[in-house]
C-alpha cells in the first residue's frame, strides 16, 4: 500500500542579495537549495519544492510561493514555522505561512497572477537603510512621463524589446493587467501585474521607463523602442536590487 502524500504551500520572504537567484545554479547558493535543505532536515527525507516565480540573482521576495509533497502530515503549523525559520533565519529567508493544498495543486502552473514591485529612491543622498534594496537614482525623475510610459505597457502586447536573449518562453506576447506608480517622498514604486513575465522583462521595462523619465528618451523614443520588438533597442535593464516578487494570486 502506497503511503499517503500531503501537499503543502509555503509563503516565502527573502533578501536576495547574497543568492544566485531562486533556482539551483552551479555557480552559487540559491534560495531553493536553502529551503529544500531545511525541509529535508525536518522530515528526514529528500524534499523538492516548486517555486511560483524564478527570481534572478539579487532579486528579493515579499511573497514568493512554493509547494512540496511529503508523506508525513504536519500536525502543528506553528511548530513547523518555528522549526523551519530556526534553520533559515541566518540566510535572511522567512517562511511566513503554510497551507495544506490538494495533491494536484502546483504553485507555478496554478498561479493566476504574479505581482512584481520595483523600488526606486530618487534623491542625491546615498542609500543607507535601502542599500541593496532599491535603485538609487540621483537625477530627478519626471513622474508624469513615468506614468505615461507605464500606461503604454498595459494590455496585451509583444514584449520582445524587454525580453532577455536567453529567455525560453514560447511566446513574447503577454497581457499586462496593470502597472501602478506611486510616489511618497523620495521613494517611487512601480507595480506590475500579469499572469506571467518574460525573463528580465520587469527590469528591462523599468530601465526604459527611467530613460524616459530622466529625459534620455522622449515619449516617442519610448514608443518606438517598444514597437520595434528588438532587444537591441531596449534601455539598459534596471539593477536587480530594486525588484521584489510581491505576491502571487491563485
Amino acid at each position: 500500500m502506497l503511503a499517503k502524500s500531503y501537499n503543502y504551500l509555503l509563503k516565502i520572504e527573502y533578501d536576495g542579495t547574497s543568492f544566485v537567484g531562486w533556482q539551483y545554479q552551479k555557480n552559487g547558493i540559491s534560495v531553493q537549495e536553502k529551503i529544500e535543505k531545511a525541509l529535508s532536515k525536518i522530515f528526514n527525507s529528500q524534499i523538492r519544492i516548486n517555486g511560483a516565480g524564478r527570481t534572478d540573482k539579487g532579486v528579493h521576495a515579499l511573497g514568493q510561493y512554493a509547494n512540496f509533497k511529503v508523506n508525513k502530515k504536519i500536525e502543528s503549523e506553528k511548530k513547523f514555522l518555528n522549526t523551519i525559520n530556526f534553520f533559515l533565519k541566518k540566510n535572511l529567508i522567512s517562511i511566513t505561512k503554510i497551507k495544506k493544498k490538494t495533491n494536484v495543486f502546483h504553485s507555478r502552473h496554478d498561479a493566476k497572477e504574479r505581482i512584481y514591485l520595483y523600488k526606486i529612491i530618487n534623491r542625491v543622498g546615498s542609500l543607507s537603510l535601502n542599500k541593496n534594496k532599491a535603485w538609487h537614482i540621483k537625477k530627478k525623475l519626471n513622474i508624469n512621463l513615468l506614468k505615461k510610459g507605464a500606461k503604454l505597457l498595459q494590455g496585451t502586447h509583444d514584449f520582445s524589446t524587454f525580453r532577455a536573449s536567453s529567455c525560453s518562453s514560447n511566446s513574447p506576447i503577454k497581457k499586462m493587467n496593470a502597472v501602478h506608480i506611486k510616489k511618497k517622498g523620495d521613494e517611487i514604486t512601480i507595480e506590475f501585474k500579469s499572469k506571467s513575465f518574460l525573463q528580465n522583462q520587469v527590469r528591462s521595462m523599468v530601465g526604459s521607463l527611467e530613460y524616459l523619465s530622466c529625459g534620455k528618451w522622449t515619449l516617442h523614443d519610448f514608443k518606438k523602442a517598444f514597437k520595434s520588438k528588438k532587444r537591441s533597442e531596449c534601455a539598459p535593464p534596471a539593477p536587480a536590487c530594486g525588484l521584489y516578487l510581491k505576491n502571487v494570486k491563485y
